[in-house]
């Protein structure tokens, strides 16, 4: 057992840190406010390869392939701010879904697309709808084929670059007959016919990300479309694998909620040292130290799951006993808990929008509840104990 990081993976985590510190951080408040979309975040980012490291190169990416130094630079970017962090990395749900699950075609055809470092692309995934979340087998919205094409017809809820992405990966019924074997993923190509936005979402945090409705109205698209190639064809891969993604892209989620634990115990911990009262530093006060003392193991803990998570990932070993959520799950209630005792800890003072505690708890909250929410992670982890424990 090796906790040590490797000099590539440090360089790495550097980069990452360092443009979190020095292009995040300084308008990390003005997009929180404006909710506006950080193009020229999103363009630098996109010069240094941190929208196309995880890619192959062979599609224009920098094939860092490696779960660990994704995840070492995911806590960076999003220490930096959540919301900026997610408007950089929301692609990679659609981009993971055309790689998992693409046929070589589509692949050649839309990764590099989101590995151009002169012209980023942006990519969304629509899997939720408005009465089916958790639930993702009610889902209602259908395609149909009509001879050539595919019709869509739905709406999604909640969709991170919804209805201004270059490229969606729309999840929809072929068949409803057939429950989950009846999901099918498409790729639909920006300004298609049929396809628009619906309502923009004011949300409570990660402001500076795009989260909308997308609405398809006899969207049609090529049977080349369909993700995996079409049912019978000799490469044809379940658009269902794509969905398998999601516990393989947990840890990912898992430590951007750690990056925004990390900014808020810094934060307390360095007030802690400098205010005084009743004479002396209030980080001797053992109702203070306690608290730090927690929030730091928290955050460790946090960090080791993630780090096991992407381990057995990149040891191609099964999440047996739903590693991946335990790390997601965790990371998500630490950052909760974290950025709440950050605020007590200050007082009035972390309550202020002068300072950034109050923001990191209201970008903090979202990871208890999206890409399966706390309670669904518990589910998933008590049904795979019972199974193999």
């Amino acid at each position: 057992m090796d906790f040590s990081l490797t000099n590539e993976q440090l360089e790495f985590q550097k980069l990452a840190k360092d443009f979190a510190r020095n292009e995040i951080r300084p308008v990390a408040h003005i997009y929180d406010e404006t909710e506006e979309i950080p193009w020229d975040v999103i363009k630098k980012a996109a010069k240094l390869g941190l929208t196309s490291y995880r890619y192959p190169t062979e599609y224009g990416g920098l094939g860092i392939t490696d779960p660990v130094t994704s995840l070492l630079m995911t806590e960076e970017i999003y220490w930096g701010c959540a919301g900026i962090g997610t408007a950089i990395n929301g692609t990679g749900l659609a981009a993971t879904g055309i790689m998992v699950a693409g046929t070589e075609e589509q692949k050649k055809k839309y990764i590099p697309l989101f590995c151009d470092q002169d012209h980023p692309r942006l990519g969304a995934m629509g899997l939720t709808e408005p009465s089916a979340g958790s639930d993702v087998s009610s889902m209602k919205t259908t395609a149909v084929r009509d001879g050539n094409e595919y019709v869509l017809n739905g709406t999604k809820q909640f969709i991170t670059n919804g209805g201004i992405a270059d490229v969606h990966v729309i999840f929809a019924q072929t068949d409803k007959e057939k429950g989950w074997e009846g999901i099918a993923a498409f790729i639909i190509d920006k300004d298609t016919p049929g396809l628009k936005m619906g309502k923009k979402e004011v949300k409570m945090g990660v402001r500076a990300s795009h989260t909308a409705q997308v609405i398809l109205e006899d969207c049609r698209i090529p049977l080349e479309n369909r993700l995996g190639g079409e049912p019978g064809d000799p490469t044809h891969i379940s658009g269902l694998a794509a969905l398998k993604m999601l516990e393989a892209t947990r840890p990912s989620v898992g430590a951007a909620a750690l990056g925004i634990a990390r900014a808020a115990y810094e934060y307390a911990l360095d007030y802690a040292r400098e205010r005084k009262q009743f004479g002396k530093p209030i980080i001797k006060n053992q109702a203070i130290s306690f608290k730090l003392a927690d929030m730091a193991t928290e955050i460790d803990a946090s960090r080791l799951l993630l780090w096991r998570a992407g381990w057995l990932v990149q040891n191609d070993q099964p999440f047996k006993r739903g590693e991946g959520s335990m790390a997601k799950l965790y990371a998500g209630d630490t950052a909760v808990k974290t950025a709440l005792e950050a605020i007590q800890i200050m007082g009035g003072y972390g309550y202020s929008r002068e300072y950034p505690v109050e923001k990191w708890l209201r970008d903090a909250k979202i990871y208890q509840i999206w890409e399966g929410t706390a309670e669904i992670q518990r589910l998933v982890i008590s049904r795979m104990i019972e199974k193999n424990d």
